[in-house]
């Protein structure tokens, strides 16, 4: 039987964050450098905020209270307003009759900004932009409101994402079939692990 619905991640499962994070967070990493109330080495800092929310980041590298008001401040109102590409191959995903929903963790206006600028907005049923600056809702539960709104069990379901501890994991826990998009062999591959490389390779998870 093939899959009733496929969700998606967005930063670095449909486009990837290095094409446009340099420009994108240029104010956001002068400040951390600047203000410099952080334990840790910056550069990994810089990578690490642009594969995982902030949040996580600045937790994990102990940003001083004050950095990260300002930082959340910075972030809450920005937008990235330039041209953006999928990744080669998404026109494979877009030929699919599946339903698809984008589940995305971020800040709203700037997700919606890069939804915009790559053009993706009409082939998803609907669009989830999980923000932890405006609530305590995890992808997890979003995961659990499309199952049960639209009557999916987890053997219908496949979801895709680049990040093995957030969307991946969070649909294991509901026993959802999970695909690691590992465009850039970023992550570990493990052999219980189905992972592709390209949006091209994933016809036999969707049949």
């Amino acid at each position: 039987m093939g899959k009733k619905a496929i969700i998606l991640d967005l930063d670095n499962t449909i486009y990837p964050v290095s094409a446009i994070g340099d420009k994108l967070f240029k104010t956001l990493f002068t400040l951390i450098e600047e203000k410099g109330e952080y334990k840790g080495n910056l550069e990994e800092i810089k990578s690490r905020i642009m594969r995982q929310p902030f949040q996580v980041v600045a937790n994990d590298f102990s940003f001083s209270e004050q950095l990260v008001a300002e930082c959340l401040q910075l972030l809450s109102a920005l937008t990235y307003e330039d041209k953006m590409e999928p990744y080669e191959g998404y026109e494979t995903l877009r030929s699919f009759p599946c339903k698809k929903y984008l589940v995305t963790t971020g800040f709203t206006r700037l997700q919606y900004s890069k939804i915009k600028q790559l053009g993706i907005g009409n082939d998803y049923e609907v669009i989830f932009v999980v923000d932890p600056s405006q609530s305590e809702l995890t992808k997890k539960d979003i995961f659990q409101k499309i199952l049960a709104e639209h009557q999916y069990t987890p053997d219908e379901v496949l979801v895709v994402g680049d990040d093995p501890h957030s969307e991946i994991k969070a649909a294991k826990e509901l026993g959802i079939e999970t695909v690691l998009y590992n465009h850039n062999r970023e992550q570990p591959e493990l052999n219980d692990q189905k992972t592709i490389h390209s949006f091209k390779e994933i016809t036999p998870y969707l049949n």
